[in-house]
């Protein structure tokens, strides 16, 4: 996929794939049921779009860099369903991720290594045909990806990065600082539905989700920080 991402395209996705991002939507709040002990990070709207990109791009090799307890990681794996085809590698220093996603997700589409994303560069597929990164939110570590994973990667990719717009701005010194410097650099353009940063593009986005009958929350969340891109 080479075509910026922006809030048109984003909901011309959401047009198009509605009847099943309705019956995952459903798939995904019963993993949320309890006794889950999985603790969701993405809100609905970023992993909704993270969901439609993928379906879109129907990519065979997707690489996530942090997957905590695994909310953005069955998000992915239920894309991969979906579209039958494509393999996720997830890499996390910790394991929680593989208490939570269920077997029937995982099966042939889902290795996990578990280590620090930097000490496991060679095991990071360079035929990655999908990105997305929720991490460490240092600007160390986004220097590093920036400068050792990022150049690995094919361009016309599209890449997610989460927790740069928590406010209207990035705070100095961290990962969106950094990420959004680089970006700007390299007259890269990126998409974001951030509350903070972008309140109408947010706000037209839930206009089009209720009436498409996807109005209603599986998880409560003010909190949208993540950007989406394609790499250049």
């Amino acid at each position: 996929m080479h075509q910026p991402i922006d809030v048109d395209h984003i909901i011309r996705l959401y047009r198009t794939f509605t009847d099943d991002l309705e019956r995952v939507r459903e798939k995904q709040r019963k993993l949320l049921a309890p006794p889950t002990s999985l603790k969701a990070q993405l809100d609905d709207i970023e992993a909704e779009i993270t969901y439609l990109l993928l379906r879109e791009a129907r990519p065979e090799t997707v690489v996530e860099i942090g997957t905590f307890h695994g909310w953005s990681t069955t998000w992915i794996l239920q894309a991969l369903r979906d579209n039958g085809t494509g393999h996720l590698y997830s890499y996390d220093i910790v394991d929680h991720v593989a208490r939570n996603v269920p077997e029937q997700l995982s099966a042939g589409r889902w290795t996990f290594t578990q280590g620090d994303a930097r000490e496991n560069l060679e095991k990071i597929p360079d035929t990655a045909d999908f990105l997305f990164i929720d991490a460490a939110h240092s600007a160390r570590f986004a220097r590093w990806y920036i400068q050792h994973l990022l150049p690995r990667m094919r361009p016309g990719i599209p890449v997610c990065v989460h927790d740069v717009f928590h406010g209207r701005r990035p705070l100095p010194f961290t990962e969106g600082a950094v990420v959004l410097r680089w970006l700007a650099d390299r007259e890269n353009a990126y998409f974001t539905a951030s509350r903070a940063h972008a309140p109408e593009i947010h706000q037209r986005l839930n206009d089009v989700k209720r009436t498409l009958t996807l109005g209603h929350p599986v998880r409560d969340s003010r909190d949208n920080p993540m950007i989406f891109f394609t790499l250049r």
